[in-house]
């Protein structure tokens, strides 16, 4: 699996009865196919997967697989701290159509590098899938540790790259120094897409753009062509917008805009609360000054 480009980590867009809004959620996609996103990333961390009931992570996967129609790769999200609950996601995930899965570091059990070793292992021994490992110790409370996932690399054929947010450019380099030319760093910090695409990354696993596809996808379009001075341009354009998704914890922000846009209801499932009235002028603000509303 060749993977370049944009990937859109896809909100999960819920009803006024706080159910799966379908209808939303397959507008959100159309946009994103429409905008030349490279793939589908349903239930990560910005789809709020930690608080999807079992029948809702299936639907979202479902409802991917058919808005995609094989257009671009789905690649579902599999988070959890039970290995053996991992193994089922990613059966079910296969099952259900999707191209490849996107395995978050075991959170909360605070591993040690064997331990996170044993659970891709696991994965890995029971999908044919493609993986795409997800660090993000922020969230997790572990680093895979880049010499963890050069092991990785080269004893799970199937582990094809890593959605690396752990905020650093020398874990990036490091990666890309220990693993082989085939393997594939993505960004998992939007902030940082260009600056680890300058070292070696090949694109984003993004969430500006549930707002903005067009742009994310052109940013790393000019770049892989070789247009860094565009690529930059629109680093720049990109960045104010950026970080006003991140004002609070992703997916807060990034919900309270697509509201604003229209796209679909703000509504979050708890322990996620509502965008602070604080954070909602500069928000707007990011979102007027992109043309966005």
């Amino acid at each position: 699996m060749k993977l370049e480009g944009s990937y859109v980590a896809l909100v999960t867009p819920f009803d006024r009865e706080g159910r799966l809004d379908e209808d939303a959620y397959r507008h959100l996609i159309h946009r994103q196919l429409k905008g030349g996103t490279r793939g589908l990333v349903p239930c990560g961390s910005t789809g709020e997967a930690a608080t999807l009931m079992h029948e809702e992570y299936r639907r979202a996967i479902e409802i991917a697989c058919d808005e995609s129609r094989g257009e671009v790769p789905v690649i579902a999200g599999v988070g959890t701290n039970a290995t053996w609950k991992a193994v089922e996601s990613a059966r079910e995930a296969e099952s259900l159509g999707a191209d490849a899965l996107l395995v978050l570091a075991p959170y909360y059990n605070k591993p040690t590098q064997e331990g996170i070793y044993q659970h891709f292992r696991a994965v890995a021994r029971e999908s044919r899938l493609p993986i795409v490992a997800y660090n993000i110790p922020s969230r997790t409370g572990v680093n895979i540790a880049p010499v963890t996932l050069a092991r990785m690399a080269k004893d799970m054929p199937t582990i094809v790259a890593v959605k690396e947010a752990a905020g650093s450019l020398d874990q990036v380099s490091e990666i890309l120094a220990l693993t082989p030319p085939s393997f594939t760093v993505l960004s998992g910090d939007d902030s940082l897409t260009l600056p680890m695409m300058a070292v070696g990354a090949r694109g984003v696993v993004s969430v500006v753009a549930n707002v903005a596809p067009k742009q994310t996808q052109a940013l790393c379009d000019a770049f892989l062509k070789g247009d860094i001075k565009k690529a930059k341009a629109l680093h720049l354009k990109l960045f104010p917008l950026v970080k006003s998704l991140f004002l609070e914890t992703n997916p807060i922000p990034v919900k309270a805009a697509l509201a604003m846009m229209g796209v679909c209801r703000p509504d979050l499932r708890l322990p996620l609360t509502a965008l602070s009235p604080d954070n909602r002028p500069a928000l707007k603000k990011a979102l007027k000054e992109f043309n966005l509303i």
